[in-house]
C-alpha cells in the first residue's frame, strides 16, 4: 500500500469516528422530553393512588363506625325510635350512672356523632327506625365530605326486640 492510501484510509477512519464519536444537541433533548413526559406520569399515577389511599381509609372509618352503632343498637334493642332523636352527653358510660334504655339511646348517638366528626371530614351519623317490620329494622347512615362530592355508606339491619 501506498503511502498515500495509507493516509487517506487513516482520514476517512478519522472522520467516520468524529460523526459518531457523541450525540447531537437534538437527540440530548429528545432524550429530555421522552424522560419528562414519563415522569409527569409518574407523578400523576402517585397523586392518584394518594387519593385512592385516602378514600379506602374514610371509607374504612365508616364501616367501622356503623359496624358500632349496629353493635350498640343490638345491646339496646328497647330504646327503638329513640335512636332517632339527637343525641345527648347523659354520662352513661364514663360514670357508671343506671341509664334508662332512652338515656343510653341518647348517649349512643351523641358518642357516634362525636366519633364521626373526629374520624370523617364533616361527618355525621343518622339513624331511621322502621317499627313497622317484623323484625324492627334500623337504617344507619354514615355520611361524610370528600373533594369534590359528598359520601356515604348506609347499612339496614334488622333487630328482634328481646
Amino acid at each position: 500500500m501506498s503511502r498515500t492510501a495509507i493516509v487517506d484510509h487513516i482520514m476517512t477512519r478519522t472522520r467516520l469516528q468524529k460523526r459518531t464519536a457523541g450525540f447531537s444537541l437534538i437527540e440530548v433533548l429528545i432524550a429530555l422530553v421522552i424522560m419528562s413526559v414519563g415522569m409527569l406520569g409518574i407523578a400523576s399515577l402517585y397523586v392518584q393512588s394518594m387519593q385512592a389511599g385516602r378514600t379506602s381509609m374514610l371509607r374504612h372509618n365508616a364501616v367501622t363506625l356503623a359496624s358500632d352503632v349496629a353493635d350498640r343498637i343490638r345491646a339496646n334493642p328497647a330504646a327503638g325510635i329513640n335512636y332517632e332523636n339527637p343525641g345527648v352527653d347523659s354520662g352513661c358510660v364514663a360514670t357508671g350512672a343506671d341509664c334508662t334504655t332512652t338515656e343510653m339511646a341518647a348517649h349512643d348517638v351523641f358518642l357516634w356523632r362525636q366519633q364521626a366528626q373526629d374520624s370523617l371530614p364533616a361527618g355525621d351519623v343518622e339513624i331511621t327506625f322502621d317499627g313497622s317490620t317484623t323484625p324492627p329494622e334500623y337504617t344507619i347512615a354514615v355520611v361524610w365530605s370528600e373533594p369534590g362530592q359528598p359520601q356515604n355508606y348506609t347499612v339496614t339491619i334488622p333487630v328482634p326486640a328481646f
